[in-house]
C-alpha cells in the first residue's frame, strides 16, 4: 500500500503526514509513507489545493486535514481489496 502526502511542506502538509503515520501505525497495515512537494507531480493527481492525500493512487481528500480515524478508515479499505 502507498500513501502520498501533497503538499509544499507546509504546516498542514506536516500535520496531515504526522497524522497518516499515524494511521497507519494504527490501521496495522504495511504501507510506504511519501511526501510529494513539487508542484508538477501534485498536478499529476488534479489537485488544485493542498494538503491532499493519496492512497494506492486515489486522492481521498483535497484542500484539509483528514484526521486519523478517517485515514485507517480508507486503509483498512483498501487493504482488503
Amino acid at each position: 500500500m502507498e500513501l502520498k502526502v501533497l503538499g509544499s511542506g507546509c504546516a498542514k502538509c506536516q500535520q496531515l503526514y504526522a497524522a497518516a503515520s499515524q494511521a497507519v501505525a494504527k490501521a496495522g497495515v504495511q504501507a510506504s509513507l511519501v511526501k510529494v512537494e513539487k508542484l508538477d507531480e501534485i498536478m499529476k493527481y488534479g489537485v488544485m489545493m493542498t494538503p491532499a492525500l493519496v492512497v494506492n493512487g486515489q486522492v481521498k481528500c483535497s484542500g484539509r486535514l483528514a484526521n486519523v480515524d478517517e485515514i485507517v478508515g480508507w486503509l483498512s479499505a483498501g487493504s482488503q481489496g
